[in-house]
């Protein structure tokens, strides 16, 4: 049972984000509401300038999802049947799951245990004649280190295809992450650092050609309307969407920064609490890369224990990722078994997603280390 709480501290709390922007949000969807054009459109174009120029892009192709973002990539990329494509094994499922839907083949590799990414060393070892991409994804708001594998394919013909679709505004050696590879997909879902009000989705990149089959497949392959050469998808960016992210994206450097605030807040009240004794690792901050908090992730080994506390004294608190992809049953006649990634497994196990948004307070993350505290001195 429940027991009475001093405070409840959600997880992410989207309605304090809104109450400060509220009027330039409903502006923007009444907006295309006068324009009646829901379906791409002015809003989507300007959207992807805007974007293209924030993270330095050449161009940039709004869709649907992230989902899409990272599917419609590979489409466009011609990757299917017979080839592989390497990726981490502790991600969300659509890293994987794009490439099976193309009758590719995922090729699991380990993370680097401090900071949730893709190990480079490994999946260059990884590397076959079949490989056709490489998929780091910027967990969390951390950039994956990317020189390595950059260098490994350079000249190769196996592209990088960066998974951004948790790191907006996340930067590796000063530049933005997105479209330092082929092609970058970023993800819009509402809980995002930058969050539509549905699902939408980004693809970013500075190769024209491959812009221009993007722009193409996600309108079912069509170039012009109703002529077909290629066959898509329905991987659209709805107007609305794109007017809400162009309301907020003047934001985001702003609500980037608090995030940041946010974590050496907790880094403060851990170290003052003194519980990393106690076996808590927090989260790192690589001096080449700027880490913007999508999720502020600790590991402890009594990690069940600890969420289940938490959330009896009002904390919110998350799990990401407790099953490892290449464990997924879903891939079991890929052939992995227990034991192929020990550190992705030991992340699964002993992962912690805790409260995180800008607008979170110095009492409430007191609260939160307080209470972690609570449980384990007492264990």
């Amino acid at each position: 049972m429940r027991q009475p709480t001093e405070m409840t501290v959600p997880l992410v709390d989207l309605k304090a984000q809104y109450d400060s922007i509220r009027a330039d949000v409903l502006a923007a969807i009444t907006r295309v509401c006068d324009s009646q054009q829901f379906i791409l459109g002015p809003e989507v174009e300007l959207l992807e300038q805007e974007l293209a120029a924030y993270l330095s892009a050449k161009h940039a192709v709004g869709v649907s999802s992230g989902t899409d973002a990272l599917l419609a990539i590979m489409m466009g990329l011609g990757i299917g049947p017979g080839d592989e494509v390497i990726t981490t094994t502790y991600s969300f499922f659509s890293t994987a799951g794009s490439i099976v839907r193309l009758g590719a083949t995922p090729v699991f590799v380990d993370i680097d245990p401090a900071t949730f990414n893709i190990d480079p060393d490994a999946a260059r070892d990884a590397i076959t004649s079949r490989t056709k991409a490489i998929v780091p994804v910027h967990l969390f708001g951390l950039s994956a280190d990317l020189d390595p594998l950059l260098t490994a394919t350079s000249g190769s013909g196996v592209s990088i295809i960066e998974d951004s679709c948790q790191a907006i505004g996340a930067r590796y050696k000063g530049r933005c992450v997105g479209a330092l590879g082929m092609a970058g997909g970023l993800s819009f879902f509402p809980s995002k650092s930058l969050g539509a009000y549905g699902d939408a989705g980004l693809i970013a990149t500075n190769d024209e050609a491959l812009a221009e089959h993007l722009r193409s497949l996600r309108v079912h392959g069509a170039q012009p309307r109703y002529v077909h050469k290629r066959v898509g998808g329905n991987f659209r960016l709805d107007a609305i969407q794109a007017a809400v992210l162009r309301a907020k994206l003047p934001h985001l450097n702003q609500w980037c920064r608090a995030r940041r605030e946010v974590a050496d807040r907790y880094h403060q009240l851990f170290t003052n609490a003194g519980l990393e004794a106690f076996g808590v690792e927090l989260p790192v901050q690589p001096r080449d890369r700027w880490h913007t908090y999508h999720q502020y992730v600790v590991q402890t080994p009594r990690r069940d224990q600890l969420h289940t506390h938490l959330e009896s004294r009002g904390v919110g608190t998350a799990i990401y990722y407790p099953v490892p992809l290449h464990l997924q049953e879903c891939f079991a006649s890929l052939g992995y078994s227990e034991g192929a990634f020990p550190k992705s497994e030991n992340a699964a196990r002993t992962a912690l997603a805790l409260p995180m948004y800008p607008e979170l307070t110095e009492d409430q993350q007191a609260y939160v280390v307080e209470m972690i505290a609570e449980y384990l001195r007492m264990s």
